[in-house]
């Protein structure tokens, strides 16, 4: 009787541990519409792009341009003196060298053709600027000298276009300029009107100080009108907007030459 009795908590304490050691199962809840959708991917992360602020230039007004223009023409004339010099001390060089004896006459000459064009070639990158409408100017000075020489108005006349009418026409033009022409507002009646006069005029009178030296004999009336022609035509040729494609000291000498040439024929 007491053995049944001491028997019975024990089997209840037991079956209370079992109940407390078993496992429990979780039952699996469905799944929502929301889990199913995919997830965006992330946005990209935004780039910074950082704008820097040009430093100020202050704008180019006429002052600051020709002082600029007159540091370049400084500039390259100290560059041409001392191409000069150079080339005067190598002649004197070997003038010295002659003298003495110590090479022969024809040598040096050889030695310095071939020398004074290396020193020009070697001095282009000095100079920072390659001044065309001068360069143009001497050349054609050297081309009427060549081909008419003193007995010819031709050349006479390109001339007196090149460097009277043209040259008058710039300064009066610059200073009396505002009616600009209607096809080239670069150019101004005030210039044209007076390239076409000194033009005619510095032209008539060389072909006059000429004739009194006796290196020409024209029959003036004739003279006149075409002279009056070839500086109408050379005025027109200026006042064409096509500065930037030919320059006007190979535009205006060379127009002028051709008019003249059909005219006089010599």
């Amino acid at each position: 009787m007491s053995l049944l009795v001491s028997t019975g908590p024990s089997l209840s304490f037991r079956s209370n541990v079992y109940l407390l050691r078993r496992p429990t199962t979780t039952t699996n809840l469905p799944l929502s519409s929301a889990s199913l959708t995919p997830k965006p991917p992330p946005l990209p992360t935004p780039r910074v792009h950082i704008l820097h602020r040009a430093p100020y230039a202050p704008p180019c007004t006429p002052r600051a341009a020709s002082a600029a223009a007159s540091n370049t023409i400084l500039h390259d004339a100290g560059a041409t003196a001392a191409i000069l010099a150079g080339a005067y001390a190598l002649v004197s060089a070997f003038d010295f060298l002659t003298q003495r004896n110590l090479i022969q006459q024809s040598l040096s000459r050889k030695l310095v053709h071939i020398l004074s064009g290396l020193l020009f070639m070697v001095s282009w990158p000095i100079f920072r600027e390659l001044l065309r409408g001068p360069l143009y100017y001497v050349l054609i000075l050297i081309l009427c000298a060549l081909i008419f020489w003193r007995e010819s108005p031709v050349g006479l006349i390109s001339l007196a276009m090149m460097c009277g009418g043209d040259g008058i026409a710039d300064i009066i033009g610059r200073r009396f300029g505002s009616l600009k022409i209607p096809y080239n507002q670069q150019k101004s009646w005030a210039g044209s009107i007076s390239m076409f006069i000194f033009g005619f005029l510095i032209s008539v009178g060389m072909l006059q100080y000429y004739s009194v030296l006796g290196y020409l004999h024209l029959d003036w009336v004739q003279t006149v009108q075409k002279v009056a022609l070839v500086s109408l035509v050379a005025t027109v040729v200026e006042s064409l907007p096509t500065t930037e494609v030919v320059d006007d000291n190979i535009s205006v000498p060379l127009a002028s030459m051709a008019v003249a040439f059909s005219m006089f024929g010599y």
